[in-house]
C-alpha cells in the first residue's frame, strides 16, 4: 500500500467512507460526489494506480464480480448499469489507485464524456 494514497488509507480504515461491501480482496464505498443516484467505487485492497500498470488479471474480474453483485443488490441490475474505469489523466483518473465505478438508477447517454 502507498501511504500517501486517498485510497489506501480508506482500505486501512485511515480516513472514513461509506463502505457498502468488502471482502479479501476489494473494497466498495459510496462516491462523495455521485454522479448518478447509484454511484460506488470498487478498489482493490492492493496499491495499483491504474489499469495500464495491472499485472493481475484476477483483481480486475474480482472488482467487476464485486460491482455486478452491487448492481444487483441496490437494484439496478435489470434496468441496466454502467462500469467505468478511467485510466490516467486525460481519461479522468484523479485518484491514481486502480477503481471502477458503479453507475445505476438513471438512463445513460452516449458517447459518454
Amino acid at each position: 500500500m502507498a501511504n500517501d494514497c486517498l485510497f489506501c488509507r480508506i482500505v486501512k480504515k485511515e480516513i472514513p467512507a461509506n463502505i457498502v461491501a468488502e471482502n479479501d480482496h476489494c473494497v466498495a464505498f459510496r462516491d462523495i460526489n455521485p454522479q448518478a443516484p447509484v454511484h460506488i467505487l470498487v478498489i482493490p485492497r492492493v496499491h495499483v494506480a491504474s489499469l495500464d500498470e495491472a499485472k493481475d488479471a484476477d483483481i480486475i474480474g474480482r472488482m467487476h464480480l464485486m460491482a455486478a453483485r452491487l448492481a444487483r443488490s441496490e437494484g439496478v441490475a435489470k434496468r441496466g448499469y454502467r462500469i467505468v474505469l478511467n485510466t490516467n489523466a486525460d481519461a479522468g483518473q484523479t485518484v491514481f489507485h486502480i477503481h471502477l465505478h458503479l453507475l445505476g438508477g438513471r438512463r445513460m447517454a452516449w458517447p459518454p464524456g
